[in-house]
């Protein structure tokens, strides 16, 4: 018996194992063949992720709208995907030169989106500024700026494309967002409240489009690494802050993120959240145990300004 046990345990491993990556692929391949000739939106498609985004959409046969503040990058975008591409199965991406952050100029911007293709089947807002400092040090200025950038301009650019996704009853808008839209990390007071804020819009927007077959879709990772970035040796242990709130597992790689998103739109996701288990129970906490989770914030920031004053 022992022996069978033995024999079948390893078996049934190596099946399930095979029924998985069976389910992952026919997935990963449906997911494909649900985006051919879909006009599908990219902002910011120069960032990291903006480019993991243009390829795998790309590559599954979208119809790309590449948008972003540079001109001689988005080019340089554009000749990178069309000379990996098959063009018997995908489409030449066309450009527009967009700053997410420039409101007065969003409307125009909406238009020429729109124009590219006479509609738009997916927005994937994807641009975002970031910033790091006590509060108390971060001019009012600059506090608009990150409004603008990372609530302002892209519910602006969603209102300008909307009306046409009701009027067609059909569309889909993806919004990344980050772990601090559901949680608020000291020292990125304004970058917190940017994306709590656009969450709390995205939440509002899904309930009120439902009715005219619109998706809206999160997808949320803690934090997304550079492709070079590499975890260093430390002794993590040494400090409930960074055991907690540092950047765990050195973040999500930018491709992992774009599958996702690829995954999510194919799927019509409502909300993804993309985390290891401590930021996952962070959040969890903040919601169920709040006095527990402040105290830990609490303690951490003590403990960074005595580790400056150390320093100093």
């Amino acid at each position: 018996m022992g022996l069978l046990t033995f024999l079948i345990v390893p078996l049934l491993i190596l099946g399930i194992s095979g029924i998985i990556y069976i389910y992952r692929e026919v997935a990963r391949l449906m997911s494909r063949s649900a985006l051919k000739n879909k006009v599908v939106v990219i902002t910011d498609a120069i960032s990291g992720l903006g480019k993991e985004c243009s390829r795998v959409f790309h590559a599954a046969g979208a119809r790309l709208v590449l948008c972003g503040k540079t001109w001689e990058k988005l080019e340089a975008l554009h000749d990178a995907l069309i000379s990996v591409a098959d063009p018997s199965v995908t489409f030449t991406p066309k450009l527009v030169l967009l700053d997410i952050s420039d409101i007065n100029n969003m409307e125009a911007m909406g238009k020429e989106i729109q124009d590219c293709y006479g509609c738009v089947d997916v927005l994937i807002n994807n641009a975002s500024m970031k910033m790091k400092g006590p509060l108390q040090s971060v001019s009012l200025e600059l506090d608009e700026k990150i409004m603008d950038a990372n609530y302002f301009g892209p519910i602006t650019l969603v209102k300008a494309i909307l009306p046409h996704m009701i009027s067609r009853r059909t569309g889909q808008i993806v919004l990344v967002n980050t772990i601090q839209g559901k949680i608020g990390v000291p020292f990125r007071a304004a970058y917190a409240a940017s994306k709590h804020a656009i969450q709390g819009f995205f939440d509002c927007l899904r309930a009120e489009v439902e009715e005219f077959d619109v998706s809206v879709s999160t997808v949320s990772p803690t934090f997304i690494r550079s492709y070079h970035i590499q975890p260093q040796p430390g002794n993590w242990e040494a400090s409930i802050w960074k055991f907690f709130f540092r950047k765990l597992s050195y973040g999500v790689h930018p491709m992992e993120v774009a599958e996702e998103v690829l995954s999510t739109v194919s799927r019509k996701k409502q909300e993804v959240f993309m985390a290891n288990p401590i930021p996952r129970a962070a959040v969890y906490i903040r919601t169920f145990l709040p006095e527990l989770f402040f105290a830990v914030v609490a303690t951490g920031v003590k403990e960074k300004h005595f580790l400056e004053e150390e320093e100093k």
